[in-house]
């Protein structure tokens, strides 16, 4: 029996983020031959619907509102709820981003239902939904079936693929009109504070320095590697306690849990902290001087050496790949 399923879209900079095809993807397993609605909000959003129906949304439902422009737990909470309730959905997919962790709880309180967070796969067995989250910073995996009720879930980005973009398909697109009140938070103005780029619990590629990189100058060839492979930058604790750059690249326990295609570590020792924000990398490359240093034990491809002279043969070599392409 098929079930009716919405997958919110988040959108960042006017873009719909990667994650949002992921949320139809899996709203697909659970839906099987029912459907799959998108839903957008804020500004422009009538706009972005048709890559949504791109992506595999039977139709999309858009609530373009002044005061949805930016998120807020209080205002998308009253905008989904409106949806739920007009559509009575049997699913709902949303992405496990800093929107969607504050966002999904939020709701499954108002609907009085169950919530997986940080899905990384999920099946669809006799019509009984299957997921699969990391528990124990990544050391254990549990599963989690849900045999009726409300199919809720949040998915980590990067882990289900989306379905391949088709733009000759085609879906209904819906403006709703929601009566947003009383909020009681209001956002002035977003100030960010990042090295700007590739999110980095979307990128494909990540070069990740540690307390190796020596200096907040010894990130740039680390920057310039990721240029030339379409990819992002990170780091470690120790790198972001050194102050050799911002915060808002720490990954690991108590940073961002990422899970790229390519991991390059360069120069982190790889303790356990660090390593349970990336140990579900597809390929782990590492660069350190130290022989013993225990990234090497998890790492794909390991090379002993400085990074300060291995890095900059790298980019040379992808450089003379890129002219020859």
């Amino acid at each position: 029996m098929g079930r009716k399923v919405l997958a919110l879209g988040e959108v960042r900079d006017g873009v719909i983020r990667h994650v949002s095809f992921e949320a139809i993807a899996a709203g697909k397993v659970i839906a099987e031959d029912g459907e799959v609605i998108g839903v957008l909000f804020g500004e422009n959003a009538n706009n972005l619907a048709e890559e949504m129906i791109s992506y595999g949304a039977t139709r999309v439902l858009t609530v373009d509102e002044e005061k949805l422009k930016t998120y807020s737990s209080d205002g998308y909470t009253q905008a989904m709820m409106a949806i739920i309730q007009k559509e009575k959905p049997e699913g709902i997919i949303i992405g496990h981003t800093a929107q969607g962790k504050d966002l999904a709880p939020y709701l499954a309180s108002k609907l009085d239902t169950g919530l997986v967070s940080d899905a990384i796969d999920l099946k669809n067995e006799n019509d009984n939904i299957i997921f699969t989250r990391p528990i124990f910073s990544g050391k254990a995996f549990e599963k989690k079936i849900i045999i009726d009720g409300m199919v809720f879930a949040t998915i980590r980005p990067n882990n289900i693929p989306p379905l391949e973009k088709d733009e000759s398909l085609s879906g209904d697109i819906q403006s709703v009109k929601v009566d947003i009140k009383d909020l009681r938070t209001v956002i002035k103005e977003i100030v960010r504070k990042t090295s700007g780029g590739l999110d980095l619990s979307e990128a494909k590629v990540i070069v990740a320095g540690g307390r190796g990189v020596k200096s907040a100058e010894g990130f740039k060839v680390l920057e310039e590697l990721a240029d030339i492979l379409d990819g992002a930058v990170g780091a470690s604790r120790g790198a972001c306690d050194s102050e050799y750059c911002d915060y808002s690249l720490q990954i690991g326990q108590t940073g961002k849990v990422v899970t790229p295609d390519l991991y390059i570590a360069c120069g982190i020792s790889g303790a356990i902290q660090h390593l349970a924000g990336m140990s579900n990398s597809k390929i782990l490359v590492a660069i350190n001087k130290d022989p013993e240093a225990n990234i090497f034990k998890v790492a794909d491809y390991g090379i002993v050496g400085d990074l300060f002279e291995i890095v900059p043969l790298l980019i040379e070599e992808l450089k003379k790949e890129l002219v020859n392409a």
